[in-house]
């Protein structure tokens, strides 16, 4: 709903004194302008992946991250690796695009409330291919199928966990069937072999959303030789690094979105427009999946690789 239509029924809402409805449809309109600004087009080929591996940080557009003095370590993936410097968010706030990611529509979710969603995941193609997957979540509670909306401590020391950044959680055919939500984890049993696909989800401090950047990028700093170093990364795997939204500062909603792979040219940049059903086009890819929802429309990351 945008245009003329929008405005016609924000003013019934208005006449209702109903402002919720206001605010809601507002945010509505803003979903749908990012929605056309997606980009599309012909699909760039994507080598196999062996392994993936997806961080997600928080709230950061490229004049917070590129050059600035709190991110060495970003600094150094950026100058050794893949930088997309057109790369769009879907929406805001955080959780529509961390679904947007995950199944390649926001499912209609506006806001980070709890929802339970009933449509087909990227965890859902991985296990119809026969490959696995793990979303390690730092602070979430030991024991499979914590659906709280928070949670503080627990193995991996201090730091809060938030369910909208997870968004396995929110699928009920995850969520309700005790095998599969047993692949959501604490972060402290990390292992960079244990899935083909795997999602590491920082607290809300160490995904920058809480604590400056220099918080953030101090955390990868600790989590990356894991990655780096690792076989399942060296033989064919690929580690993106995103955010999740830009800040207000970003009228166009571009985050700073990194592509780590051997054989990603050193310090190769690119502005062809790009977004998270981009990126989950581009692991679907891949993994020789069939694309879902929005990322059928989207582009591929697949100028990153050397061919």
């Amino acid at each position: 709903m945008a245009g003329n239509a929008l405005a016609a029924v924000v003013a019934v809402a208005l006449m209702a004194g109903s402002v919720g409805l206001v605010a809601q449809l507002v945010r509505r309109a803003n979903h749908l302008t990012d929605l056309e600004a997606t980009p599309s087009g012909s699909i760039v080929p994507v080598r196999p992946f062996g392994h993936v591996f997806l961080i997600v940080l928080e709230n950061k557009t490229e004049q917070d991250i590129v050059g600035s003095p709190e991110a060495p370590h970003l600094a150094d993936l950026i100058a050794r690796y893949g930088l997309a410097t057109r790369y769009q968010a879907i929406a805001h706030p955080s959780q529509p695009n961390y679904l947007a990611l995950f199944s390649g529509s926001t499912q209609d979710v506006l806001d980070d409330d709890v929802h339970d969603v009933a449509a087909p995941s990227l965890a859902d193609q991985l296990e119809t291919a026969g490959r696995t997957w793990r979303v390690y979540a730092e602070n979430l509670p030991s024991g499979s199928c914590f659906a709280g909306e928070s949670s503080t401590g627990g193995p991996d020391g201090s730091g809060q966990y938030v369910r909208r950044h997870n968004p396995a959680i929110s699928f009920a055919a995850i969520r309700t069937v005790p095998e599969r939500c047993a692949n959501v984890r604490p972060l402290a049993e990390f292992r960079p072999d244990a899935a083909d696909f795997t999602m590491i989800v920082p607290n809300a401090c160490h995904a920058m959303h809480d604590c400056p950047v220099a918080s953030g990028d101090a955390w990868l700093g600790e989590i990356l030789p894991r990655i780096l170093d690792s076989p399942a990364w060296r033989d064919g795997g690929v580690l993106f690094i995103t955010f999740d939204e830009g800040s207000d500062r970003s009228p166009r909603n571009e985050v700073p979105t990194l592509v780590i792979a051997p054989d990603v040219p050193p310090g190769f940049r690119s502005d062809t427009p790009h977004s998270h059903f981009s990126l989950l086009r581009t692991i679907e890819e891949g993994f020789g999946l069939p694309c879902l929802a929005d990322s059928c429309h989207a582009n591929t990351l697949g100028e990153f690789f050397d061919r």
